[in-house]
């Protein structure tokens, strides 16, 4: 008989602050494609190389994903970064999974953005040598060689979309209903998320 396929499942992480269509159409674009087997949106807490202002609590961002993923197929919710020590490194993160679930092969899921400056990731060497990267093409990040072992550049659609042009929309008053999956702007709006006191008449009016 034989062996059961080794299932291959992309971490597509980040800080979700909040997720939005590029995040999700990006993980689908992944299953679909047969890229990977399942992708795990996974919460980073605190993320070393960006800035943490602005950032709203953890459960908060997890439940958006929830929301997100919910109905979804082979897209799933992964919190585990939220019982790690912060600040969450990728090394780390993937070696537990490894750990937990030894029946899986993991690969990162990461945008040409951050390909730019993963040698400045903890460990990206071993991540490229023991797991693989798959890069996806952002807007204006061309990706110049694609000749690394352990990489797979892959040719999904482009979305200009980001979490920070979400929540500046959101301070102004702007309907995000179309750039975020169905129920988040829902949840935003319910919670009063990433909406400073100044402008929260302005915010009501929308409603």
């Amino acid at each position: 008989m034989a062996e059961p396929k080794t299932e291959t499942v992309g971490i597509l992480g980040g800080s979700f602050n909040p997720i939005h269509m590029g995040h999700v159409m990006m993980a689908q674009y992944l299953t679909q494609w047969k890229i990977v087997d399942k992708v795990w949106l996974t919460l980073s807490p605190l993320n070393p190389l960006k800035d943490a202002s602005g950032l709203i609590p953890d459960m908060k961002r997890l439940a958006m994903i929830t929301i997100a993923t919910k109905g979804a197929v082979d897209i799933e919710t992964c919190d585990i970064e939220l019982s790690m020590p912060k600040p969450s490194y990728t090394i780390d993160t993937l070696d537990l999974l490894k750990k937990r679930h030894p029946n899986k092969r993991f690969k990162l899921v990461i945008g040409s953005d951050n390909w730019r400056i993963f040698d400045k990731w903890r460990d990206h060497e071993r991540i490229l040598d023991e797991y693989g990267v798959i890069v996806y093409p952002r807007l204006g990040y061309p990706i110049e060689s694609v000749y690394v072992d352990g990489l797979e550049v892959v040719e999904s659609p482009t979305v200009n979309i980001s979490s920070t042009f979400v929540r500046d929309a959101i301070i102004r008053g702007k309907d995000m209903s179309y750039f975020l999956p169905q129920g988040v702007y829902k949840y935003i709006r319910d919670n009063r998320l990433y909406t400073p006191p100044s402008a929260k008449k302005e915010f009501d009016k929308t409603k």
